[in-house]
C-alpha cells in the first residue's frame, strides 16, 4: 500500500470497530449545511428555497455585516429560515484586507474587531452556534512583516469575550498558503488557539480544499482534532460540487465520526465549492445561473449522503 493507504486502512479498521462497540452512537448522521455567501447577490428567499428543495435543513450565513447599516437583519433572516425548515449552522466570518486582524494599519485591525463584536451578536440572534474567524486577511498572501501573528492575536484578544457572552464558537479557519500569509495548517490553528488561551476561542473551522494541500493526510487531521473541530467546510479536489473530483470522502466520513461529530448539535459538514483561484471573495458579489447553483447543491448533498450511506454499511 501507498502510505496515504496505510493510514487509510488504520481509520477504517477504528471505524468499524468504533461502529461495533457504540451502535447507539451511530443512530444519529451527520448535519448537512450550506454556506450560502458562494450564491452571490441572490435573494435570500431564493437560496432557502433551494436548500428546502435539497432536503438541507441548516445553512452557514454570508457573515456580511461590514457596517452597522450593512448585513442581514435577524428577523427577517429567521422569518424566511422559518418558512423554509431550516436553521443557521453557523456564521461564515469575512475578513479581507479591509478587516484584517493582523495588519500593520491600525484602522483595518479596529475594523476586523468592530466587525467581529456585530457578527459575533447577529450569530446568537438567529441561533447560530459558530462564527468562522480567520487570522488573516483571505487573498492577501504577501506577509506585511513578522510580527502578523502577534498582531493577530492581540487584536483578538481584545474582543475573544463577545464569544462567551453570545456562546458562540469562535471557529479559526486554516486557509491554504495562496490565499493566506499565516496559519495554514490544523496544527498552525491549534497553536494559535493555545498562544490566545481565551476560553471563547477553542475551535476550528476545517476546509477540506486548504486540507488537501496544507495537511499530510485529511482525514487524520481530523481524527486528530477530536471536539475542536466544529464545522467542515467541503468541496472536491477541483474546488467544485462533491462527486467531481477524486476526493477521499468515504474516509473523512469515517474520521468524522470516530470523533463523535454525529452527535454533537454544533458541529456540522458544509459544502463551500468555490472554484480554484488565489481569492475566493469575488464570488459574494457575483450573479450566478440559479440553474448552476442548483446543480452544486443536488449534486454535492445526494453525493455525500450516498457516500454516507456506505460507509455507514461498512
Amino acid at each position: 500500500m501507498q502510505n496515504f493507504e496505510k493510514i487509510n486502512e488504520t481509520i477504517r479498521q477504528a471505524f468499524i470497530k468504533y461502529k461495533r462497540e457504540n451502535e447507539k452512537l451511530m443512530s444519529r448522521r451527520l448535519a448537512f449545511s450550506w454556506s450560502n455567501w458562494g450564491f452571490g447577490l441572490e435573494k435570500f428567499e431564493m437560496s432557502c428555497q433551494r436548500l428546502e428543495r435539497a432536503g438541507i435543513e441548516h445553512i452557514e450565513l454570508h457573515g456580511n455585516h461590514y457596517g452597522p447599516d450593512l448585513g442581514y437583519n435577524a428577523k427577517h433572516v429567521l422569518k424566511v429560515m422559518g418558512d423554509h425548515g431550516i436553521t443557521v449552522g453557523g456564521v461564515c466570518g469575512m475578513f479581507s484586507a479591509d478587516n484584517d486582524l493582523s495588519s500593520n494599519r491600525h484602522i483595518q485591525r479596529q475594523a476586523a474587531i468592530d466587525y467581529i463584536r456585530r457578527e459575533a451578536e447577529f450569530t446568537a440572534a438567529v441561533g447560530g452556534k459558530y462564527m468562522l474567524v480567520c487570522p488573516g486577511a483571505v487573498g492577501r498572501t504577501q506577509k506585511y512583516d513578522d510580527s502578523e501573528i502577534d498582531r493577530s492575536l492581540d487584536s483578538l484578544s481584545r474582543v475573544a469575550d463577545v464569544f462567551v457572552k453570545y456562546d458562540v464558537r469562535a471557529a479559526i479557519e486554516p486557509i491554504r498558503s495562496a490565499e493566506t500569509s499565516i496559519c495554514h495548517s490544523f496544527s498552525d490553528a491549534k497553536r494559535y488557539i493555545a498562544m490566545l488561551d481565551h476560553q471563547g476561542v477553542q475551535h476550528i473551522n476545517g476546509d477540506v480544499y486548504h486540507m488537501l494541500v496544507e495537511e499530510s493526510h485529511t482525514a487524520k487531521a481530523i481524527w486528530d482534532a477530536g471536539d475542536m473541530l466544529t464545522n467542515l467546510h467541503m468541496a472536491d479536489t477541483n474546488r467544485g460540487a462533491l462527486g467531481d473530483g477524486s476526493l477521499d470522502l468515504d474516509t473523512i466520513i469515517m474520521a468524522l465520526y470516530l470523533i463523535g461529530y454525529n452527535n454533537s448539535k454544533k458541529c456540522f459538514v458544509t459544502p463551500e465549492p468555490l472554484g480554484p483561484g488565489g481569492d475566493p471573495y469575488p464570488a459574494q458579489n457575483a450573479k450566478t445561473d440559479p440553474a448552476i447553483l442548483d446543480k452544486l447543491v443536488f449534486d454535492s448533498v445526494s453525493y455525500f449522503r450516498e457516500r454516507e450511506d456506505a460507509v455507514r454499511g461498512l
